[in-house]
C-alpha cells in the first residue's frame, strides 16, 4: 500500500512541531538535571569531582557524537523511525543504570547509551522541521526549542523531588519510563513531500562484489556523504561557525554542571539551589520565542550569525556576575540575565546553520557539526573546566572564569570571521560585473527613404577605458565607464 506524504506548511506541520517540543524536552533539557545528582553520586561511589563529572560528559557528548550514525538512520529509515529507535535506547540505559554498581557501568548505560538514543531522537526532530517548514523555519525552530526550555524547567524540580523519595537508582529507573514518550513523538512525524527529503529504501543493497580499491571509494564517498567533509572544506562561512562553536562549547555547559554544586557549597538550600536552573528553563519559554520571531524577521535575516556571536558575547560577560558572588539573590539576577543570552544561541544555533549550507545537506552537515561539538562536549567538564581544575584549587569561581573566556573569546572570533567573509563577499561582487557586455536590436529609419533597418548596439560597462576612445562614453552612477556601439 502505498504511503500517503504529507504537505510541507501545512496543518500537520504544526503537530510535527508539538512533536519535535516534546522531544527536545526530553533529550535536550535532560543534562541540565545531571548537577542534580553529582553530589549524592559522588558519595555513592565515593569518587572525586573529576571522576563524577565524566557521567554529564558522556551523557551530553554523546547527544551530539552520534549524529553521523543519526544521519545515517534517517537516510536509510526515515525521521520517524530513528525518533522511535532513539527513545527506545534511552529509556533502556536510564533503567540498567539503576542497577549499576561502578562509576564504569554508569558511564556505559547513562552516559553511552542513553546519550547515543537521545541523539537519535533529538537530531531526527530538527531535522524534519527543515523539510516541514521553509516560509517560517524560523519561527519553528525557535517555537521547538521551547520544549528545551521545558525541559530546563521540570527536570531539575522532578529529580529533586524523586530523589528525596526514591533516591538516585529508583529516579534513573522512573527517567526510563519518562523518556520511552519519544517513541510516540516519533510516530506523529509522518514522511513529508518534498524534494529534499530523505528517501526510505525498501529493502538492504545488493552485495557488490567490487575490489579493495573499489571498496575503499565507497567507502570514502560514503564518509563524505554523512560527514560533510566537502562542506567543511569549501564552506568558508561553515568552518568559521564549526571551529567557533566547537570553542564556545568548552565553556558553555559548565555552568549548567556546576551551578548547583557551586550554590550548596556556598550554603544555599538544596532545594533552592535546583530552583535556580528551573528559573533559567521557566525564563526561556517566554525567551526563547521572541528571539525566534525577531530572528525569522526580515530585517535581521542576513545577520542571524552575528546576532548569535553577540548572544554568545554576553552569555560568557554574564558568567563573570555568577563568580563574583555566591549570594541566592545574586544568583537569581544572573539565572534571569543568563536566559536572555542562552535563550539567543538556543533560538539561532540550528538556524544559522540552515543559512550557512544548502538543506538537501543539512543532516550530514549537521552530523559533523555535532561530533566535532562532542569533543568539546566530552572534555569540558572533567578536564577543560571542571573536574581537574576543581580538585586541584578547590574554588568553583575558577571555573565560571574559564567558562567566560571560551564564550567570550568565541563570540569575537566568530563575530571578526563573519565580517571579513561578508567584506571579501562584497567586494568580489563588483568583479563579476567587470565587462559585463548588454545587447540590444535597435529599429532606425533610414534618411534615404523609408525603409527601417535592423541595428545592433552593444554596450561594454568596463572600469578601465583608453583614453583615446571618447566618443560614446559616458560616467555610469557606479562609477564605472560606459562605452556603446552601433553596429548594422
Amino acid at each position: 500500500m502505498p504511503q500517503v506524504l504529507e504537505r510541507a506548511e501545512g496543518c500537520w506541520a504544526w503537530v510535527v512541531l508539538l512533536a519535535s517540543l516534546v522531544t527536545q524536552g526530553l533529550t535536550l533539557g535532560f543534562p541540565t538535571c545531571t548537577g542534580i545528582f553529582f553530589t549524592e553520586l559522588q558519595h555513592e561511589f565515593q569518587a572525586s569531582n573529576s571522576e563524577t563529572s565524566w557521567f554529564p560528559s558522556i551523557l551530553t557528548a554523546m547527544l551530539h557524537a552520534g549524529g553521523p550514525l543519526c544521519s545515517i538512520l534517517v537516510g536509510r529509515f526515515g525521521c520517524r523511525v530513528t525518533v522511535m529507535l532513539g527513545g527506545a535506547l534511552a529509556s533502556l540505559g536510564m533503567v540498567a543504570s539503576s542497577f549499576c554498581h561502578t562509576l564504569s557501568q554508569l558511564y556505559l548505560t547513562a552516559g553511552f547509551i542513553t546519550g547515543l538514543g537521545m541523539c537519535f531522537s533529538f537530531q531526527s526532530s530538527i531535522t524534519v522541521l527543515g523539510f516541514y517548514f521553509s516560509r517560517h523555519r524560523a519561527l519553528a525552530n525557535a517555537l521547538a526549542s521551547v520544549g528545551v526550555s521545558l525541559g530546563i524547567t521540570l527536570w531539575p524540580l522532578l529529580s529533586r523531588y524523586l530523589l528525596e523519595n526514591l533516591g538516585w537508582r529508583g529516579t534513573f529507573l522512573i527517567f526510563g519510563g519518562v523518556l520511552l514518550h519519544c517513541c510516540p513523538c516519533g510516530a506523529i512525524l509522518r514522511p513529508v513531500a518534498t524534494s529534499t527529503a530523505p528517501e526510505t529504501k525498501e529493502g538492504p543493497p545488493p552485495p557488490s562484489k567490487t575490489s579493495a580499491p573499489g571498496c575503499l571509494a565507497a567507502c570514502g564517498a560514503a564518509i563524505q556523504r554523512h560527514l560533510a567533509f566537502d562542506i567543511l572544506r569549501h564552506n568558508a562561512g561553515y568552518r568559521v561557525f564549526t571551529l567557533g562553536v566547537m570553542w564556545m562549547i568548552l565553556g558553555f555547559p559548565l555552568p549548567h554542571v556546576f551551578l548547583v554544586p557551586y550554590a550548596t557549597r556556598h550554603g544555599v538550600d538544596e532545594h533552592k539551589a535546583a530552583l535556580l536552573i528551573s528559573i533559567i528553563g521557566f525564563s526561556n519559554i517566554f525567551l526563547r520565542p521572541v528571539a525566534g520571531l525577531l530572528a525569522g524577521r526580515r530585517d535581521f535575516a542576513g545577520h542571524r550569525k552575528y546576532l548569535f556571536s553577540l548572544a554568545a558575547l554576553l552569555n560568557g560577560l554574564t558568567n563573570l556576575v555568577c563568580a563574583a558572588s555566591a549570594d541566592f539573590r545574586v544568583l537569581v539576577v544572573y539565572c534571569l540575565v543568563y536566559s536572555v543570552s542562552m535563550s539567543g544561541i538556543g533560538a539561532l544555533l540550528f538556524q544559522v546553520l540552515m543559512d550557512i549550507v544548502p538543506m538537501d545537506r543539512f543532516s550530514s552537515a549537521l552530523g559533523l557539526f555535532t561530533i566535532l561539538e562532542s569533543i568539546s562536549i566530552l572534555t569540558s567538564p572533567p578536564l577543560a573546566g571542571g573536574g581537574l581544575l576543581l580538585d586541584t584549587t578547590n574554588n568553583f569561581s575558577y571555573v565560571f572564569y574559564m567558562s567566560s573566556f571560551f564564550l567570550i573569546s568565541a563570540a569575537l572570533f566568530m563575530g571578526g570571521s563573519f565580517c571579513v567573509l561578508q567584506k571579501k563577499e562584497r567586494q568580489g561582487r563588483p568583479a563579476e560585473a567587470e565587462g559585463a557586455v548588454t545587447e540590444r536590436g535597435l529599429t532606425v529609419e533610414d534618411p534615404r527613404g523609408s525603409e527601417k533597418q535592423l541595428y545592433t548596439e552593444i554596450t561594454y560597462v568596463t572600469s578601465r577605458l583608453n583614453p583615446r576612445v571618447l566618443s560614446g562614453v559616458s560616467k555610469h552612477p557606479w562609477g564605472c565607464s560606459v562605452f556603446s556601439r552601433t553596429l548594422p
